[in-house]
């Protein structure tokens, strides 16, 4: 689905329902009527893809409920986590919150009960798996937004031309195949590691889990300076960061720099979401998907991402909001899955996906649904944790990673102890 806009109207409509630019601060409201959500942002800068989205959410929603206003507030997820916190603590506290993480805010008590502001019929087309990763204690507090999991993305040009006849199954043959590009020059980029503050946590698991690792153990303790964990790190140090196989320093580099060099034909594999698949496309890039590497052979299990929707007791809105995300959940859905090419998370939005015929580059991600693990997001320490991650995690393949492991095993921790 594409995304139009005209500069002069989109200001127009942003001055006419009162939504904030991406990235600054509404200051919130005390009108009854008056919802502010805080929004990810999906897309770039220039498409400005997610602010549109909610700009048009908004637009329809006024249409039926004159008597309700919504400011909207993007942010780039770099910032979103340390900038909600700041609200949160100056008192400026959203009514809605779509993001990544909700169990800490549970443990402080600020959110409604997913009961409490959607109604029976809106959880019902909600997939099951999803409500039920949105609970704590049994209870549900977050409400899923949206989900993907994990593949390899190769590009079948660079491949062809260093001479790889198929895509790698182990960490050994994506260091040979990695190799090979790098000699032949067929890539900038052999291997594309992007573990900077973007989203280091979900780069790490995958890795981790081709070595029978992850961040907790079965009863829930974390587990990230593992023996496991550190020989994953230990690799990806010797086999691809020293031979100068991937970027120079990872910790630096983003996931959407990784992105962006795959649908440019600089990068020739790395691990992608569905939201590569459109890049791809745009960049008339010829590539493949296959299950991704492990140490020993393919992931049997790879990563599974939910995003969240919650929402906030303290402005006492529970009646508007509820209007708001039955509306939302009910009518708007599968654009936003659509515009991102994400597998969604409600019944009727997966159906008219699947049945449209349009979607077919999505069945890779839908087989791998079942089998995905998730991080610890009923944790109440899981976004502190998260958090450092995203600050220091990248670092352990260019220093020392059980050091680097071990100083975030003692913050999770510490954080795990404070919850």
């Amino acid at each position: 689905m594409k995304t139009r806009a005209v500069v002069a109207g989109a200001a127009a409509l942003t001055m006419a329902l009162g939504l904030t630019a991406c990235g600054g601060d509404s200051g919130g409201s005390g009108d009854k009527n008056t919802l502010k959500l805080v929004a990810a942002d999906y897309g770039d800068k220039k498409s400005n893809a997610s602010k549109l989205y909610w700009q048009e959410v908004v637009k329809d929603f006024r249409k039926e409920h004159k008597d309700i206003k919504v400011d909207v507030q993007v942010i780039n997820w770099n910032e979103i986590d340390k900038q909600v916190k700041t609200m949160i603590q100056s008192g400026n506290v959203p009514d809605l919150l779509q993001t990544g993480g909700y169990a800490d805010k549970v443990a402080d008590d600020l959110l409604y009960k997913a009961d409490e502001v959607t109604s029976a019929k809106t959880r019902a087309n909600i997939v099951d798996s999803f409500n039920k990763a949105g609970e704590v204690d049994g209870t549900q507090y977050g409400i899923p937004w949206t989900s993907s999991t994990r593949v390899l993305f190769y590009n079948k040009d660079v491949f062809e031309k260093a001479g790889i006849k198929e895509p790698p199954k182990t960490w050994d043959e994506v260091a040979e195949a990695a190799e090979k590009i790098k000699k032949s020059q067929a890539a900038e980029v052999p291997y594309a590691l992007p573990l900077g503050p973007e989203e280091t946590q979900g780069e790490t698991m995958i890795w981790e889990l081709g070595n029978g690792g992850g961040f907790t153990d079965a009863k829930g303790a974390y587990t990230l300076d593992s023996k496991q964990n550190v020989e994953t790190f230990t690799w990806l140090k010797d086999n691809l960061v020293k031979p100068g196989l991937t970027y120079a320093n990872p910790a630096t580099t983003d996931r959407k720099t990784a992105f962006a060099d795959f649908a440019a034909g600089k990068a020739g594999m790395l691990n992608g979401h569905p939201t590569l698949v459109q890049m791809a496309k745009a960049g008339k890039v010829d590539y493949g998907v296959a299950t991704i590497p492990g140490k020993n052979g393919p992931l049997k299990s790879t990563l599974g991402v939910a995003d969240w929707m919650m929402a906030f007791k303290d402005g006492g809105k529970k009646e508007a909001i509820k209007k708001f995300l039955d509306f939302t959940y009910s009518k708007k859905m599968l654009k936003f899955n659509e515009m991102y090419n994400f597998p969604p998370v409600t019944e009727d939005a997966v159906q008219q996906m699947r049945s449209s015929g349009e979607h077919k580059d999505l069945e890779p991600f839908f087989e791998e649904l079942p089998n995905a693990k998730f991080y610890p997001l009923g944790d109440p320490a899981w976004d502190v944790v998260s958090a450092e991650m995203k600050k220091t995690g990248g670092k352990a393949v260019t220093e020392n990673p059980r050091q680097v492991l071990g100083d975030l095993q003692k913050k999770a921790e510490d954080a795990a102890k404070n919850k």
